[in-house]
């Protein structure tokens, strides 16, 4: 098959670590200690502790990994400080003017952009794998209305692998290509029944004439009797979404499917771990609490300028959602992206909603403040995405679920990158321990 030929190039593809000549000097207690430093290939250095315990007896501590580098890998570069974003060394900008998700995911996947044989074999695949099981109905009877997408999410991921035993049996690179298909297919074909399930809505099957996000709405938004009207557009649009997130380096929900799947569980068992990580409002939910925000403010009477004034003010506990971003010391690029997508199709389909209108308002603002831009408070990718998802009409409790397919390429090659690592241990992060010294049993009756 094309995919296991290109599995196994993609396998035989280096990504070369240079251990610099010069060292970094560490003293403790006046003895000094050499750590080599690494270079990546695209310049960045790392001072290389996997020794230090053994050598010290001392181990670093850096809450949140803000400073720690977890792994090396070459799926996706980040440049914080000057607002760059590529995916295998292609900007996010090339892509999201030219490529589509599909073709972005194979890429990350499969470490290079395809030919039209690869891309037809893949999107083929893709086709073959969109159904579930139809056994897997009586799982998602089993939720109630009131359950969450992204709980169901999660849980029938885990639930597919059972309907799909041969492909769980041992490490088989020849089954991956199936394996990673199955999951990118149908996690959009779960998530659009979880939605239709949380309704009461009869279920809408995938049709195999539709490409991939299409499909997607189809599934979302058609009746029994009647057809979704897809407008290319709107179809556009949550593409783009996808793309934007497909890869993001190490984040919280990437670097958790890469820890479970150093204990060498399987890719689906790693994907429901992701989107548990996802599922926090601190990760995916933030474009959820970008249209929870904008609500509060329109339901106080607020055109968005108090509100701005008051997230100035750190003793009033208000805080503008969607600015800003842990990594990027610079507007987000997927920021720029999506805001032009934003105005496009909110021109498109003449929309006229009162909290689109605060976040014009909110954007504006925050973009000609003095306070936001000494801080760099930038819209991210976040405040535009969910505005889209808005006019799209897409359900406030999907927002992460949309994110969470999106992240599913990125989240497929990180597994395979770490399952493929020669040198690869169990991850097994190192503590400091605060609490009570040593400490004896005191029967139940002598206790105060």
């Amino acid at each position: 098959m094309i995919c296991q030929q290109i599995i196994r190039r993609f396998e035989e593809i280096e990504y070369p670590i240079k251990h610099m000549s010069k060292t970094a000097k560490l003293e403790i207690d006046g003895k000094s200690y050499s750590l080599p430093i690494i270079e990546g290939t695209e310049g960045e250095c790392a001072v290389d502790i996997a020794n230090l315990r053994n050598e010290s007896g001392y181990i670093t501590l850096d809450d949140g990994y803000g400073n720690t580098g977890s792994c090396q890998s070459g799926i996706t570069f980040i440049d914080g400080e000057k607002g760059i974003l590529r995916y295998r060394g292609v900007p996010i900008e090339e892509l999201a003017e030219t490529s589509t998700f599909i073709e972005t995911a194979y890429l990350i996947i499969y470490g290079k952009l395809p030919t039209h044989a690869e891309l037809r074999q893949f999107s083929g695949l893709l086709t073959e794998n969109e159904n579930l099981h139809e056994d897997m109905k009586y799982h998602f009877a089993g939720f109630p209305a009131t359950a969450h997408p992204m709980a169901i999410l999660s849980s029938m991921i885990n639930a597919s692998s059972c309907f799909y035993p041969g492909l769980m049996a041992g490490r088989n690179p020849a089954r991956f290509d199936i394996q990673a298909a199955r999951l990118i297919s149908q996690v959009r074909t779960i998530a659009a029944f979880a939605h239709r399930k949380s309704r009461g809505l009869p279920i809408i099957y995938p049709k195999p004439t539709y490409k991939y996000t299409a499909n997607f709405l189809h599934m979302m938004f058609s009746d029994v009797y009647q057809d979704y009207e897809l407008k290319p557009e709107v179809v556009k649009a949550l593409d783009l979404i996808f793309l934007l997130h497909a890869d993001h380096e190490q984040n919280c929900s990437t670097a958790t499917v890469r820890m479970v799947a150093s204990s060498q569980a399987n890719l689906f068992a790693c994907a429901a771990a992701g989107v548990c990580a996802l599922w926090g409002p601190l990760h995916g939910g933030a474009n959820q609490a970008v249209i929870e925000m904008l609500q509060q403010i329109h339901d106080a009477g607020d055109n968005g300028s108090r509100f701005i004034a008051a997230a100035k003010d750190k003793n009033s506990g208000r805080r503008l959602m969607g600015f800003g971003h842990r990594v990027y010391k610079n507007y987000d690029p997927r920021a720029k992206i999506i805001k032009r997508a934003c105005d496009q199709l909110l021109n498109s389909l003449h929309i006229n909603d009162p909290l689109l209108d605060i976040a014009k308002h909110l954007e504006e603002a925050a973009l000609r403040d003095p306070y936001f831009l000494e801080r760099k408070l930038y819209p991210n990718v976040d405040f535009y995405s969910g505005i889209i998802m808005r006019a799209i009409g897409l359900p406030l409790e999907m927002f992460t679920v949309i994110f969470a397919i999106g992240r599913m390429p990125g989240w497929i090659a990180n597994y395979k990158e770490t399952m493929a690592d020669p040198k690869g241990r169990i991850s097994r992060p190192r503590q400091i321990y605060t609490g009570q010294t040593l400490n004896h049993y005191v029967p139940i009756d002598q206790r105060g």
